[in-house]
């Protein structure tokens, strides 16, 4: 009788065949092995398994589900992973990967959980990974929704009860059946599921692989230093009508720091606010002592500057640099963001930083001179003249709590692309300083719907 034909040539299953299959099975325990020795498909080692009630008829579980939950208990109780994989069947090689959650797919390729691939890269995709991983994914048919597709077409219901059995429309259970049939006219569950992974593989190029408007316009952004996000953003306000010219951020990054998708890694040290992949702690140095005179804590501050709704409130700080030998003061108005630099080269004591804070808020309408927020840091010891000189109450933040000044931490981190740590801060004269600043003013901020501070401000003085 013949089994099987395609590009096998034709095999006639007898006595002999069974008994080669059943032998060989028998010692090795693989269908895989049983269908080499005997010259047959595997399908045809498996359903001959089958009959003589050797291989189980239902669809095996991917993986070794028994064995990893036997090992994950074992793990748990402190046993090693080398006497761990020995115990439950399974090489120390595979051990070591379920305890770090490296998953192996086809082609040598290992999956880490954050995400990394390493090893040759896949032929088909969608092929490559395991089928259920594959399709079923919500809208998706899963295998064992195919598998109840194929058992109620054999006991002849209606393509409506099947579908109403599944959850799913009777159009779809129609399109499937309809687009997945052999030449004889039957539905069968696995190929039809191998079908529809290939269908879904669409490995396509990164939109920023390839030179183009879209490209330049994020490489102009991140030279400007503006963020992934940033930039996706501002995309839809400079070219509403242009859908060519929309970028996810996620598309970005990955174009920085994955060589293989889009070849922007050589931008990566210049264009992110760190340069790095993953943050890096900063150790936090001693609290310097209180003020004599006394402070108003910021618990005292009242509620309306606390919620942004009245502009002309201030957040302040200094940026040391290297060796504690130089500063740079910032100021940031709370409700636009808008940025202030105070160029500080004769030092950065409590004086000199009273006598600088003065000169830039006296530069602004009255209406924008409201309060200044500071840590307790030895450089507002003169924290008392200053009120006088400028009538803006000073509210003190309580020790080692940044984010309760948050806008200007933020904007401390975003100067660091410009004056990094450990180094000579009175280097840089007033005109760049005023050059930074007018640079982050012009950056979009996902907080004012992508407005920039400087638009923000703008507005404010036209209704003044």
């Amino acid at each position: 009788m013949v089994v099987s034909k395609g590009r096998r040539s034709p095999v006639e299953v007898t006595p002999e065949l069974i008994a080669r299959v059943v032998a060989v099975f028998g010692e090795s325990g693989s269908v895989g092995a049983a269908s080499r020795a005997a010259g047959c498909a595997h399908s045809t080692a498996r359903r001959l398994l089958v009959e003589a009630g050797l291989f189980p008829a239902a669809p095996q579980p991917l993986g070794k589900p028994r064995e990893r939950a036997e090992f994950d208990e074992l793990i748990a109780v402190g046993v090693h992973h080398s006497v761990a994989a020995r115990r439950v069947g399974v090489s120390v090689d595979t051990g070591r990967y379920w305890k770090q959650g490296i998953r192996r797919s086809h082609g040598g390729r290992k999956i880490y959980p954050d995400g990394r691939v390493t090893g040759p890269p896949a032929k088909n995709p969608a092929r490559k990974t395991p089928m259920d991983e594959v399709v079923g994914t919500g809208r998706l048919l899963s295998l064992q929704e195919r598998l109840t597709i194929a058992d109620g077409l054999v006991n002849q219901e209606s393509m409506r009860s099947i579908a109403t059995r599944l959850g799913r429309s009777t159009s779809t259970i129609t399109r499937e059946v309809g687009g997945h049939r052999d030449p004889q006219g039957r539905y069968t569950p696995h190929r039809a599921h191998r079908d529809a992974a290939g269908a879904r593989a669409r490995p396509k190029a990164s939109k920023l692989a390839h030179q183009g408007p879209l490209r330049e316009y994020v490489v102009d952004g991140l030279s400007r230093k503006l963020s992934p996000e940033q930039i996706s953003n501002r995309l839809r306000v400079d070219h509403p009508d242009d859908e060519s010219m929309r970028v996810s951020h996620e598309t970005i990054y990955q174009a920085l720091y994955f060589q293989a998708r889009g070849g922007l890694k050589r931008e990566v040290q210049t264009a992110l606010r760190t340069g790095r992949g993953m943050r890096k702690p900063q150790a936090r140095g001693a609290r310097r002592p209180r003020f004599v005179e006394p402070m108003i804590m910021i618990s005292d501050r009242p509620a309306c500057i606390e919620d942004r709704a009245v502009p002309g409130h201030w957040e302040g700080d200094l940026i040391i640099g290297k060796n504690s030998g130089s500063a740079i003061g910032t100021l940031v108005e709370r409700a636009t963001r808008y940025v202030m630099l105070l160029h500080l080269p004769e030092g950065h004591d409590a004086v000199t930083v009273r006598d600088q804070l003065i000169t830039a808020m006296n530069r602004l309408p009255e209406h924008l001179r409201g309060s200044l927020t500071w840590d307790q840091g030895a450089e507002m010891a003169a924290h008392t003249s200053f009120t006088m000189a400028t009538d803006m109450p000073v509210y003190f933040c309580d020790p080692a709590s940044p984010w309760q000044r948050g806008s200007n931490e933020n904007t401390n981190g975003l100067l660091r692309q410009y004056f990094p740590k450990g180094t000579d801060l009175s280097v840089h004269g007033p005109e760049e300083l005023e050059y930074v600043a007018q640079e982050l003013n012009a950056r979009p901020r996902k907080t004012l719907d992508w407005a920039t501070p400087a638009e923000r401000l703008r507005d404010l003085l036209q209704k003044a």
